[in-house]
């Protein structure tokens, strides 16, 4: 029989066991992986919609362990209902895909990743029509400033990639219901343990599983969490329509990986404040963007709606040219020179004067800067890692 864990229970213990289950043919406690890509049809197939989502199928239409999945991303992020992609680009594509049509206008933080970026200010509005605007959302007003009688979406990352800006979520939600509009999150740098924008009033939240959800740099996937009327859409057009289905072995994985999401944050959270308070302290760091400083921008927003901590992500730049800046990445050791957030390790990635989106970002940002993915390695290495570095490049 299978088991029921509602909402009364822990956000850890619901990791643990939300979508898994004594498998029924072989006794295993685990759910198993199941890597056909065709199930068996029913005596009389030929009243079967093709292109439908639900039941067992195709892989293309829904597998078993998206399924599961499905069922402990909803259950931690406190939504109806999900749907599990290929990556997270696939999760905002497939979202704007089945919401947007041409005429309708959709606001957009001004500090995204940069798919975001490219769907929204370049590819749906040139190809298909869909006005956007781009809005400093750190502020609301700036949104009620934008808002037209065709808004339809409103789309917002917080923390924003890479700059960490936040934006109020209930505050926009707010806004954006009050002119029938809808709120999307992207909720991956803080991850549900920190953070959950559908409590908040936001109608979608969107995570990138490839990162803090998997936690361990092996396997891809996206997801849209939200109402099942919407959800019910989505899965419909764009999951069946558009391919980008994750794969059973992708879908495992991350199921396995999100069992240790509670224990990794914690990890993640604690490291990142302490790097980002050893940072903020050296003379030769020019700026530390972290929402745990008190001296962040959007630290009592980000106070109010990331409770447990600020997630393990933060930007920083150095008094130095832009030599010295990838001089100083060849000597970390613990630290890995990679893209991608959210891993075991620790990662960084040097961001120069030339990004196109740059006069998008504050100042400080201007002219050349990391982003660090901080890990769950010790600390102290972490930190020690960082000052040896600096040291050899003879900015400590």
């Amino acid at each position: 029989m299978k088991h029921t864990f509602g909402p009364e229970l822990a956000f850890a213990t619901r990791a643990v066991h939300v979508g898994n289950d004594v498998d029924s043919e072989s006794g295993a406690i685990k759910r198993p992986i199941t890597m056909a890509n065709s199930y068996e049809l029913p005596y009389d197939p030929t009243e079967m919609n093709w292109s439908s989502a639900e039941g067992n199928l195709y892989t293309r239409n829904g597998g078993t362990n998206q399924k599961y999945l499905q069922e402990r991303l909803a259950s931690l992020e406190g939504g109806e209902d999900c749907v599990v992609l290929a990556s997270g680009v696939a999760a905002l594509s497939g979202l704007f895909f089945a919401l947007l049509q041409s005429g309708d206008h959709v606001i957009f933080s001004s500090v995204t990743y940069i798919a975001v970026y490219r769907l929204l200010n370049e590819l749906l509005n040139h190809k298909f029509g869909v006005e956007t605007t781009i809005v400093d959302t750190s502020d609301p007003a700036n949104v009620a400033a934008a808002i037209q009688p065709n808004t339809k979406l409103i789309h917002i990352e917080t923390p924003g990639n890479p700059t960490l800006t936040i934006s109020d979520i209930a505050a926009i939600a707010d806004l954006a219901h009050q002119h029938g509009a809808l709120l999307s999150v992207d909720n991956t740098f803080a991850s549900p343990f920190n953070q959950r924008p559908i409590a908040l009033g936001a109608d979608f939240s969107i995570e990138s599983l490839t990162k803090y959800i998997n936690g361990h740099g092996d396997a891809m996937g996206g997801a849209i969490i939200g109402r099942a009327e919407h959800l019910d859409l989505i899965r419909a057009q764009s999951q069946v329509n558009l391919g980008a289905t994750i794969s059973p072995f992708n879908a495992w994985l991350i199921m396995r990986g999100s069992v240790t999401l509670p224990l990794r944050m914690r990890q993640h959270n604690d490291n990142a404040l302490a790097v980002a308070k050893w940072l903020e302290q050296q003379p030769c760091t020019r700026f530390v963007a972290y929402p745990g400083l008190e001296s962040f921008p959007g630290h009592e927003t980000a106070k109010k709606q990331m409770a447990p901590g600020y997630g393990g992500v933060l930007s920083f730049g150095l008094r130095a040219d832009h030599d010295t800046h990838n001089q100083f990445v060849s000597h970390l050791r613990v630290i890995t020179s990679a893209v991608s957030l959210g891993h075991d390790e620790s990662l960084i990635v040097f961001l120069g004067e030339y990004d196109e989106r740059q006069y998008l970002y504050p100042q400080e940002f201007h002219n050349g800067f990391f982003r660090f993915s901080v890990g769950i390695e010790a600390a102290e290495d972490i930190i020690a890692d960082l000052q040896q570095a600096l040291e050899q490049v003879g900015l400590l």
